[in-house]
């Protein structure tokens, strides 16, 4: 890579700088695309099966309502880590939550812990994801390592990175199994206007897709959606599952 001063000059890519070059197929109508997908995890002792789109957990997009609608299609919803333990019990007794379709947020807090273990007590689920906005804070592995201490059996998530040697950190170092890939491509996201840092956000997940499965990890592509193409497009640059919020 060709590096002047801090700033790499090589282009990157971004979902309106490509299109996917049509290629001859077996298949002879949309109707028999099949949307599942099946993943086992690096750490985590579970499996899951589904429609790998997130609904983003922002607190306007990442609610129990958005849950119903989507989880009638296989579809995770990442619910917004402003939901209190008794909320959770509130709604788990009139819509019993499907732990494969739903993920517990958390930030980066002491309280984390105590938070999880009183939401476990009140509905079973499998997902944690743990969001930051800055993901290269380099105390962040070793604290997404005491959140995989005391949920071994969970799939965790950790992000926001946008560089294949943090996603193996936060693989390796902070024992998680998916690394949430994007700053700045979200629609409700300033990051790129305010501090001038970001990565176009296919080159993202092209670049940390490799890395990730060269040590047996997933990615998860977070934001810059604008349209199911984005979409597709996201999907094959290497994307395990897409997370989207404004669109």
């Amino acid at each position: 890579m060709n590096y002047e001063g801090k700033i790499l000059s090589s282009p990157r890519l971004d979902f309106a700088n490509v299109l996917i070059r049509p290629q001859k197929s077996d298949l002879t109508s949309r109707s028999q695309v099949n949307l599942d997908v099946e993943y086992k995890f690096k750490y985590a002792k579970q499996q899951w099966k589904g429609t790998p789109i997130i609904a983003a957990n922002m607190d306007c997009i990442g609610t129990f309502e958005i849950y119903e609608r989507l989880s009638q299609y296989n579809i995770i919803t990442a619910l917004h880590k402003f939901y209190t333990p008794e909320e959770y019990a509130e709604f788990n007794k009139k819509t019993p939550l499907n732990p494969d379709l739903f993920m517990v947020s958390i930030g980066k807090s002491d309280k984390s812990i105590d938070y999880l273990k009183a939401v476990q007590e009140v509905v079973d689920f499998k997902w944690i994801c743990i969001d930051i906005a800055n993901g290269y804070i380099s105390s962040y592995p070793e604290y997404c390592k005491t959140i995989r201490d005391a949920f071994p059996d969970k799939i965790i998530i950790a992000g926001n990175v946008v560089t294949p040697e943090a996603v193996k950190d936060l693989v390796i170092n902070g024992m998680v199994d998916i690394v949430k890939v994007g700053i700045g491509p979200g629609s409700a996201c300033t990051t790129r206007i305010k501090t001038g840092v970001g990565m176009p956000q296919l080159s993202a997940i092209m670049e940390c897709s490799y890395s990730a499965e060269e040590i047996g990890a997933h990615i998860i592509g977070d934001g810059g959606i604008t349209c199911p193409g984005d979409l597709s497009k996201a999907f094959s640059g290497g994307a395990h599952f897409v997370m989207m919020g404004g669109v």
